[in-house]
């Protein structure tokens, strides 16, 4: 195969005195290339992806089964799933097991995924009166109010802040009596 240079161009290869068929060879070649990179690219991409890690204490389903609603106790539960994550506010009604999957992605906060909640309630005697599992579907979104509140004391600039202890440096340090709170007293 001969290939014919151009001034600014390389022709496709020329087979025994038959020029290819404009356009097809190119496309075909790009497409190859853009297909080999495709496929390695892809699985580049996880090995520099951050890994997925489990966070809090997910409960399995057969755990959840063996938890028996009337029968089951407070120190049952905790033997069966471990302690809670967090318990309700005012006493100790509920306990919450309160998992997800997190991944760290570059430049943005962490990722999560498969959030998860078992609520186990109890009864006043301390007996399984309902376990839940809550989802993502039974999320609610809480609006953050951007108020602030405001701390007492002054303002203060830029300037003020560098320059606000010339003039107020004590004498004491040059042998003059110091006065104000603190100071020693001396018997006259």
């Amino acid at each position: 195969m001969a290939f014919v240079r151009h001034m600014d161009r390389v022709s496709l290869p020329v087979n025994a005195g038959r020029a290819a068929p404009a356009g097809r060879r190119p496309r075909a070649a790009g497409a190859l290339v853009l297909a080999l990179a495709t496929l390695l690219a892809v699985p580049a991409c996880s090995l520099f992806q951050a890994p997925v890690i489990a966070r809090g204490n997910r409960p399995t389903e057969a755990q959840i089964k063996d938890i028996s609603v009337g029968v089951h106790t407070r120190d049952d539960v905790q033997a069966l799933l471990g302690s809670p994550t967090s318990s309700s506010a005012f006493g100790d009604a509920s306990w919450y097991y309160i998992s997800a999957r997190t991944r760290l992605r570059p430049m943005r906060h962490f990722g999560i995924s498969d959030p998860e909640t078992v609520a186990v309630d109890f009864d006043e005697r301390g007996v399984v009166r309902q376990v839940r599992v809550l989802g993502e579907a039974d999320m609610q979104d809480v609006r953050m109010v951007s108020r602030e509140t405001p701390s007492p004391g002054n303002e203060r600039t830029l300037t003020q802040a560098l320059f606000g202890n010339i003039g107020r440096v004590g004498t004491g340090a040059l042998g003059a009596e110091q006065q104000g709170p603190g100071a020693g007293s001396s018997a006259r």
